[in-house]
């Protein structure tokens, strides 16, 4: 009994250290990657712990990629990041992390840059099952696993796929899940891809950035945000195409977006706005007369966008739609 309670007591002190110090328990599993061809790089990662993202991933345009986890030292992320942006190897960044950290045997981190070079640690107190392998152009990394499946399995998975590296990325966390995952269960996730070529110009540089805050199948939907962030990239585009008065292809973009989430009343207005401008109207009518027999606002709406031009059509036409 007297063994039980110090371990107690060794824990709580652990805990109490690592409140104190802003480093909280994250034990997790993450990848870090890069496709050179793309000129992507970044992280993902899910825990039982609310809110990874916020703590574990790190990356920056044009210098390369972070993730700190176990009982996390936060500053390994942006500290790390500057020695990158400094030349420094992500060897050797790690080892200047690490050399001044009295808790690095609690610590587990992966660096990447954007030549692809990868250096990783998994301190020996980490939680069992932890471990990390390297690989060409990435590193996954894991502790407090159900067993020591998930990490080969996260590996596997990543050199076997094919594809753009978000969607690879978050295939190697379902491999990781599906091997057993976090010994705790799911909470948390995140997906973050920057350029690996830095244009100046950080909106545009950041690729994506999704972040699963507490869900309970939080690698299941993560994968679903990064299917909705795909269709709203046709969205955006068409967006773009409405800008450049470019109808059809407005209209080709909304109609992909529409295709893969078939329920969204937004994707469905604007393919409806788009069929009409380009004069197809008996397709918008019956696109329209469908949205607005769902929610009556889009009717409101559709009034809304003709002073600035987005909807332009005759006064027959409009008349055709608002009397849906």
């Amino acid at each position: 009994m007297r063994i039980v309670f110090i371990s107690l007591l060794a824990l709580i002190s652990i805990s109490f250290s690592q409140t104190i110090n802003n480093e909280p328990l994250t034990h997790t599993f993450s990848i870090i990657a890069i496709d050179k061809e793309a000129g992507e790089i970044g992280v993902a990662v899910q825990s039982h712990w609310f809110s990874v993202g916020s703590i574990v991933a790190w990356a920056e345009p044009g210098i390369g990629a972070i993730a700190t986890q176990s009982l996390v030292n936060v500053s390994f992320g942006p500290r790390g990041l500057e020695l990158l942006k400094s030349g420094i190897a992500p060897q050797n960044a790690l080892q200047e992390l690490l050399s001044t950290d009295e808790g690095k045997a609690f610590r587990q981190v992966s660096i990447i840059n954007t030549a692809g070079e990868v250096a990783a640690y998994t301190g020996e107190k980490c939680i069992a099952d932890a471990s990390h392998i390297t690989g060409e152009g990435y590193s996954v990394q894991a502790n407090m696993m159900l067993n020591d499946h998930v990490v080969p399995a996260m590996s596997e998975a990543f050199e076997n796929s094919s594809g753009a590296l978000a969607e690879r990325m978050i295939g190697s966390l379902k491999a990781a899940q599906a091997a057993g995952g976090d010994i705790r269960g799911q909470q948390s996730a995140c997906l973050l891809i920057v350029k690996s070529q830095s244009s100046g110009k950080i909106w545009e540089d950041r690729l994506i950035d999704l972040r699963v805050e507490d869900h309970p199948e939080a690698v299941d939907e993560i994968a679903r945000l990064l299917k909705v962030f795909r269709a709203y990239e046709h969205m955006n585009n068409g967006d773009l195409a409405i800008e450049k008065n470019d109808e059809e292809l407005a209209l080709k973009e909304y109609h992909a977006a529409e295709e893969m989430f078939p329920g969204n009343l937004e994707m469905q207005f604007w393919t409806a706005v788009s069929l009409a401008n380009i004069g197809k109207m008996d397709e918008a009518l019956a696109l329209f007369k469908k949205i607005f027999s769902a929610d009556r606002n889009w009717h409101t709406l559709t009034n809304r966008i003709v002073k600035n031009g987005l909807l332009n059509i005759s006064k027959e036409n409009l008349e055709k739609i608002l009397t849906l």
